[in-house]
């Protein structure tokens, strides 16, 4: 069943000096199913990170069609935007995006409170995922009082407790040390796994290594996939840099 699906997107970006247009993306298509793990990959300018954007509603294509669970999500009208990303995606950032003055738990329970979820339900999914990510307790400290590693996880539990359809994550261990690293791509099977879908744009080789398929582009488009199946973490891992190769030497693109 496809939970997402992208078809034919195409974004320009006109230049605020000299009104040059830039095409991020040329004609990009994929599918990802209900309970899938997927990566994307591919150099600075790809286009990437204008992919998440667009299937996070943060902007829009100049043309193309995103639709999650049977929603074009292109067509929602902008005062429903807020309302729709905090109530079908969670995000998962490189900075973690947590408010200083706000304790992790309140970090935690914002997307709740704004959704005007009772207090008893709050504490109740709170207490949950908390004590899945093994954060239960820290919910009292501040962001600057904790680890990278630990402050990754209060993002990864906020981004949870909405019970999202897909979760989005860019970068997310990019400002990690190399434990904190293993233990969230860990974290990240356990909870696909229990059945999230995931979806990561990442520049590492490590953490798509995790991912059951990635998905690679170059110059706006899809290049090139892999799908993990019956790969070892050290097989796919492999497969993946050898991907990034044939990119970056050249390669000729996938049809």
């Amino acid at each position: 069943m496809h939970l997402l699906e992208v078809m034919n997107l195409k974004k320009i970006y006109t230049t605020r000096y000299g009104g040059h247009q830039v095409q991020a993306l040329t004609n990009v298509s994929f599918t990802v199913e209900k309970g899938e793990y997927v990566a994307i990959m591919g150099e600075s300018g790809s286009g990437k990170t204008t992919l998440l954007n667009i299937i996070a509603a943060l902007d829009k294509p100049t043309s193309g069609e995103v639709w999650l669970d049977g929603r074009n999500i292109v067509t929602i009208k902008e005062r429903e935007i807020s309302a729709f990303r905090r109530d079908h995606l969670g995000f998962v950032f490189q900075d973690f995006n947590l408010l200083d003055n706000f304790s992790l738990k309140d970090n935690i329970l914002l997307p709740l409170v704004l959704a005007g979820k009772s207090y008893k339900e709050m504490i109740s999914r709170l207490n949950r995922i908390a004590n899945k990510l093994g954060i239960i307790h820290l919910l009292e400290k501040f962001p600057y009082e904790v680890s990278g590693g630990e402050k990754q996880r209060a993002a990864v539990a906020r981004g949870l407790i909405t019970g999202p359809q897909l979760i989005l994550a860019d970068e997310p261990t990019g400002a990690l040390d190399s434990r904190a690293t293993d233990s969230l791509l860990r974290l990240f099977n356990e909870i696909n796994d229990e059945g999230q879908t995931i979806l990561m744009v990442t520049h590492s080789t490590k953490a798509a290594s995790h991912a059951k398929r990635v998905l690679f582009i170059k110059d706006g488009q899809v290049f090139h996939q892999i799908y993990k199946g019956s790969m070892s973490y050290e097989q796919m891992y492999q497969k993946i840099a050898d991907t990034l190769t044939l990119i970056t030497t050249g390669g000729v693109r996938h049809e």
